[in-house]
């Protein structure tokens, strides 16, 4: 008898994780569950559309958070399937995934409910943003592009540390150039940071003419810079859709 629960009980919870996971048309309850979660997603950031809440969006807020806490739970309570390991280690390892430290925090919002006067509730309420990011899990090209993401993450960490080291160095030479420019080092690198995105503003602009050089060259290269990121992701994005394409072939 005892095991004959516990049969039923695994093979429960086997279905709440194939019901919970991206499902396709073959499987019309999985299919459903994304598409409400869908909804859930789009209709829960109606509130930061207002600037006050009202008995709406009270009920807005109640019948999404509640959908958000429902869905964490039961990812959490599925993890081991989740992350191929039985053992109450994949409770841990799953809690620390990206994906799951965004379900924890788009469920913060509730905290608001718990502590109306507290002056984190506008933060909680930010929180709510984070939602956005849970559509990933139901679309294939976000699915694809996440994964690129990660294939070139060492490459884009790279371009990325390269982009500091360069914001930082043309912050302190425009810094000295330009002394009367400049109250402060953080608006030299806040100056650095519009050009080399090309950008410039127009609020903080050299007056000297070898400040007006470092701008130029500041803005050519950093044309050059930000062009890598798109290279990269572009020839990752192209291989993954080959490999794909491939697969489905076979």
């Amino acid at each position: 008898m005892m095991e004959q629960k516990v049969r039923k009980l695994v093979l429960f919870k086997k279905r709440l994780y194939e019901i919970v996971e991206a499902g396709t048309t073959e499987d019309p309850a999985s299919l459903s569950y994304d598409i409400m979660m869908f909804i859930a997603v789009v209709v829960g950031m109606i509130p930061l559309m207002t600037r006050s809440s009202n008995c709406y969006t009270l009920v807005v807020d109640l019948l999404t958070l509640s959908l958000f806490v429902f869905d964490y739970a039961v990812r959490i309570f599925t993890s081991d399937y989740k992350m191929g390991v039985v053992s109450y280690k994949a409770y841990l390892y799953y809690a620390f995934t990206p994906m799951a430290i965004v379900d924890l925090l788009s469920i913060t919002p509730v905290l608001s409910f718990v502590f109306p006067d507290s002056t984190l509730v506008s933060l909680f309420r930010v929180f709510r943003v984070l939602r956005v990011l849970k559509l990933v899990r139901y679309s294939k090209t976000m699915v694809t592009i996440t994964n690129v993401l990660k294939k070139v993450r060492k490459q884009l960490t790279a371009v990325l540390i390269l982009v500091v080291v360069y914001i930082i160095a043309t912050a302190l030479i425009i810094f000295q150039v330009e002394p009367e420019l400049f109250d402060t080092f953080f608006e030299a690198v806040y100056w650095a940071a519009v050009s080399i995105t090309t950008i410039g503003y127009g609020d903080i602009s050299p007056v000297s003419s070898w400040g007006r050089v470092i701008t130029i060259v500041s803005a050519l290269v950093g044309m050059a810079i930000i062009a890598l990121p798109s290279g990269i992701i572009t020839a990752a994005y192209m291989e993954e859709i080959t490999k794909k394409k491939g697969k489905h072939e076979l």
